[in-house]
């Protein structure tokens, strides 16, 4: 039994995103519906996005919650059995959701994906099998994925991690379950990679990329392989991150401050604090 254009929600989780999610909308077929989860209080935009599109339903944190929690928010007020999670810097081919409801109604899976039209930046991991139109992989990137709800018992995305392996850690205990993961070679969406935020506040969204991402490596690896293994495979970049940080000092101030907070995130960590860092936009 495969999936209806009616039993499908697509879930967009947002933030400063106002430069792309009209591309990534439009790209979007207009009778499926989409939950816009805003991670802010800005009612502007609510206003805006709804009666432009009549198809969106725009929900607003009044916080920043990350993709993780974002996405969960939009789940759960999804009415349909099955979700496909974007991110706001995607565009859809003119047949991607064909392609994917086509190719359900020849397998069971718990998630499947859309391929990267960039063949040098393949959105997968793992390759188990390849077929003609279907590759069975290990996990899948989080900026496009199609969730089949009823194999999730309620629990989607880690809500402990703000940003980065969020869906690695989805993908991982998915597999842990024996459930199946696939790519659709013949459903396309384009990644614009990065560009949902004001290029202006570059440097700030490094410096909060370094800290999650390093806060987020230890947290997955000591969730998954325990805390020896994480805290014995995180002690070279422990070293060589603090040796970094010390240098770029002297040299290059900004690399410095990335460095120190790369250093920041893997320690808070260690010590089992929360994911807090925000960024200052």
């Amino acid at each position: 039994m495969g999936i209806s254009q009616k039993d499908l929600t697509v879930v967009i989780v947002t933030f400063q995103s106002e430069k792309v999610i009209n591309d990534c909308i439009n790209s979007i077929n207009k009778n499926v519906p989409i939950i816009v989860v805003e991670n802010s209080n800005n009612q502007n935009f609510k206003r805006m996005i709804e009666k432009k599109f009549h198809n969106v339903k725009c929900f607003l944190t009044n916080e920043n919650l990350g993709m993780g929690k974002g996405n969960n928010v939009g789940i759960k007020n999804s009415s349909t059995n099955y979700v496909m999670i974007i991110n706001p810097d995607t565009i859809l081919y003119k047949d991607t959701i064909i392609e994917l409801l086509n190719i359900s109604k020849k397998i069971d899976f718990s998630i499947l994906s859309p391929i990267s039209d960039d063949k040098n930046y393949p959105n997968y991991k793992g390759v188990n099998h390849e077929e003609n139109d279907l590759i069975d992989v290990e996990h899948v990137d989080g900026y496009s994925m199609l969730l089949n709800k009823s194999k999730f018992d309620n629990k989607y995305f880690d809500e402990k991690i703000f940003m980065f392996l969020e869906n690695n850690d989805l993908c991982k205990r998915m597999k842990i379950k024996k459930e199946k993961i696939y790519v659709c070679k013949n459903a396309k969406i384009k990644h614009l990679g990065g560009r949902s935020v004001d290029a202006k506040k570059d440097l700030e969204i490094e410096i909060l990329r370094n800290w999650h991402w390093m806060w987020s490596k230890f947290y997955f690896k000591k969730k998954h392989k325990g805390f020896i293994y994480a805290f014995l495979t995180s002690l070279f970049p422990l070293l060589t991150t603090l040796l970094k940080s010390i240098f770029f000092m002297i040299s290059n101030q900004k690399k410095s401050k990335v460095y120190l907070n790369r250093l920041s995130g893997l320690v808070n960590s260690i010590l089992g604090n929360k994911s807090f860092k925000r960024p200052k936009i």
